[in-house]
């Protein structure tokens, strides 16, 4: 199916949440793309005090090779290698949002968390307006570990979905949102900004 919408996908380091969804977008013919809005990139470390951190634009390739250098049993119990794995078979690296002015402009950006929601309203906000064109921007709140990014990836296709078949989204969006927090027992926040 081809799609006519180009969607964002964004969490904290596009890592999990972001890039599962990504992953299964593509899979399924969508103009998809994705991005971290924190400072750096953090992985899950030997503890919760030493996390692994990386810049944005560090490859999934360098991070997958130093961490199972590591450990690889610990990386590979918790399920960052695996998810390293699926990363590079996506794109090269990730990407911090605020950085993408030059990705140009998106229809449709989901986000997994309030804070990251937050964010990128903020960020397109304080961007310079230059074709005024509509973006919506909607957070479909998932816990970031592998399980709920799986299941929060299926919603966001299902979502995504909805708003691809719709005539003109502007008009459908508070139809298609009802419809799926009825139907999903979720609730989600939107709203529409400008490029």
């Amino acid at each position: 199916m081809g799609t006519t919408l180009r969607y964002a996908m964004v969490c904290s380091s596009n890592q999990n949440r972001s890039m599962e969804a990504h992953a299964l977008l593509k899979r399924q013919g969508f103009d998809v793309s994705s991005y971290g809005t924190g400072a750096h990139v953090k992985l899950p470390g030997p503890s919760l005090r030493e996390p692994n951190v990386y810049d944005f634009g560090t490859p999934y390739k360098f991070m997958h090779d130093e961490l199972r250098r590591k450990d690889p049993d610990l990386y590979k119990r918790n399920g960052i290698l695996p998810m390293l794995k699926r990363n590079l078979g996506v794109k090269n690296a990730p990407q911090r949002w605020q950085d993408n002015a030059a990705d140009g402009c998106f229809d449709v950006v989901m986000t997994f968390e309030e804070k990251v929601f937050d964010t990128v309203i903020e960020d397109l906000n304080n961007r310079e307006q230059k074709v005024i064109r509509s973006v919506l921007i909607i957070n479909l709140e998932v816990k970031d570990n592998h399980e709920e990014a799986a299941t929060g990836a299926k919603l966001a296709l299902d979502l995504c979905q909805d708003i691809e078949s719709a005539d003109c989204w502007e008009d459908a969006i508070d139809d298609i949102v009802v419809a799926f927090e009825r139907q999903q027992k979720r609730k989600l926040l939107y709203t529409i900004s400008f490029y």
